[in-house]
């Protein structure tokens, strides 16, 4: 009875114009008070607030008051042509030239994903020429590849931005070589390159052309068969062979990825598994902590001084102690080459397994502690292993962590299974979860419906902290 009629009092006692949740009603004095408040900002941040709403709501931004209606051609234009805007052919290429028509400029961001090239071309130039695009900030530049016997030439027009650019996207276009002394991008902190066709030397100049790069992107693009990494300011690489985009005959694509001299590189990110490049050397990172997803498609890693050879250690003469987060795709599992592996990083906090089930593996690795494993011993906190069936490869490994682990924290399996409460108590049984190195350890078993855990080959993934950590571990 007290907690009813505290409960309305405080109906009685709630203002006037206040919704259920303590918010004020549009249309009564709470809200229109509200209202004025917004409205009372300065134009400058007021424009800045409509550059950054999707395109549709930015423009209609002027319909709400004399006060509001030229702020949205005054504001920096945000225009993105996707489905947000329409997701007809004939009425994007008709919006589009709407708005650059409309618009004074200058623009923050310009996206074409996925606009259909038949003969437009003339048409796309004319709107990368337009002065609502003045001062360019980001880009987002996709052709929709319809016949992929044609080429698919990006606009020489789509460069004149390169003194403001800060961010670039391209896709599912070719970069012809007579391009390549235009590639200056003293602005430029991110770029991606996807399905792209890129010569060598081009590619070579577009970075040489960055001086202020931090993240690098190549997902699925041909051309390119090695490629040398000199830069004092990227701090992620995410790369991946994986293409959409048909590309001939006998294409050429990046088989070889050398780190020269990157020396505030945190990230290196091989995207997809058994993807390539065949062939990775690191020469000088030493700020590298995040590395994976590491698999047996690629050949030969090469870490300093230490290799390994499709993930077997030939060399452990090289410990990387800035490495913290690690990602492996492994099959059997093998328990050997993840072993070699934790041996390389010393210091790693964060280990992902995707296991792929082979007949016949076994996976005994008998642990001693008088020649004890860094990693095991004072830093491993988490393990993640996918693809969990409970079968007898996958346990032994899983038990190698249990049993080893002296601080592990949480221990997180994956499995298609429906992870019955009798599956599960077999499963206690057999990791031994009784006789845990680490008495604080958590051991979750999750019924995942990923097939991976490569992390999402969009750039702002490749800045994350833990870009393989979203879909396990919240």
């Amino acid at each position: 009875m007290e907690e009813d009629a505290a409960s309305t009092t405080a109906k009685k006692t709630k203002p006037d114009g206040i919704d259920g949740q303590g918010h004020p009603k549009i249309g009564s004095p709470a809200g229109d008070q509200s209202f004025d408040s917004i409205d009372r900002l300065p134009d400058e941040v007021l424009g800045s607030i409509i550059s950054l709403l999707p395109t549709k709501a930015g423009a209609r931004t002027q319909i709400l008051s004399r006060r509001w209606r030229p702020l949205w051609r005054a504001a920096p234009l945000n225009l993105d042509a996707g489905c947000d805007l329409t997701c007809q052919d004939r009425k994007q290429i008709l919006f589009v030239s709407k708005i650059l028509s409309d618009h004074p400029g200058p623009a923050r961001r310009f996206a074409l994903p996925g606009i259909r090239l038949r003969d437009r071309y003339a048409r796309i130039d004319g709107w990368l020429r337009s002065r609502a695009l003045t001062g360019l900030r980001e880009i987002d530049f996709h052709y929709e590849i319809e016949n992929p016997q044609l080429p698919y030439p990006l606009p020489p027009s789509a460069l004149r931005f390169a003194p403001t650019l800060c961010v670039a996207d391209f896709g599912n276009c070719d970069f012809p070589r007579e391009v390549a002394p235009l590639l200056k991008f003293p602005c430029l902190k991110q770029l991606s390159l996807r399905s792209v066709f890129v010569l060598e030397d081009v590619l070579h100049s577009l970075l040489c052309g960055c001086p202020v790069l931090e993240s690098l992107l190549l997902d699925g693009n041909f051309g390119c068969g090695c490629l040398r990494i000199n830069s004092p300011t990227l701090r992620s690489i995410g790369i991946s062979l994986f293409c959409l985009r048909e590309r001939g005959e006998n294409p050429i694509l990046l088989q070889v990825l050398i780190i020269e001299d990157a020396p505030c590189l945190e990230r290196l990110l091989p995207l997809y598994p058994d993807e390539g490049p065949a062939t990775i050397r690191v020469v000088r990172a030493p700020k590298l902590e995040i590395l994976g997803l590491l698999s047996d498609g690629i050949t030969r890693l090469d870490l300093g001084t230490t290799v390994f050879q499709k993930m077997i250690a030939l060399s452990l003469t090289t410990l990387i102690r800035t490495v913290k987060v690690l990602a492996l795709d492994t099959w059997g599992p093998n328990l050997d080459s993840i072993v070699d592996l934790l041996k390389c990083f010393p210091c790693l906090q964060k280990l992902y397994i995707m296991s792929h089930l082979q007949n016949g593996r076994k996976n005994k690795w008998s642990y001693n502690p008088l020649d004890p494993i860094e990693c095991l011993e004072s830093h491993l906190r988490q393990v993640v292993v996918m693809k969990y069936w409970g079968m007898r490869p996958d346990v032994d490994l899983a038990k190698f962590f249990v049993l080893n682990a002296k601080v592990l924290k949480k221990m997180v399996f994956g499995s298609d299974n429906n992870c019955s409460d009798k599956w599960m108590a077999n499963q206690y049984r057999r990791l031994q979860l009784d006789n845990r190195a680490s008495q604080g350890a958590r051991f979750i078993f999750k019924r995942s419906a990923y097939s991976t855990f490569a992390c999402n080959s969009h750039t702002h993934d490749l800045w994350k902290d833990d870009p393989f950590d979203s879909h396990f571990c919240r």
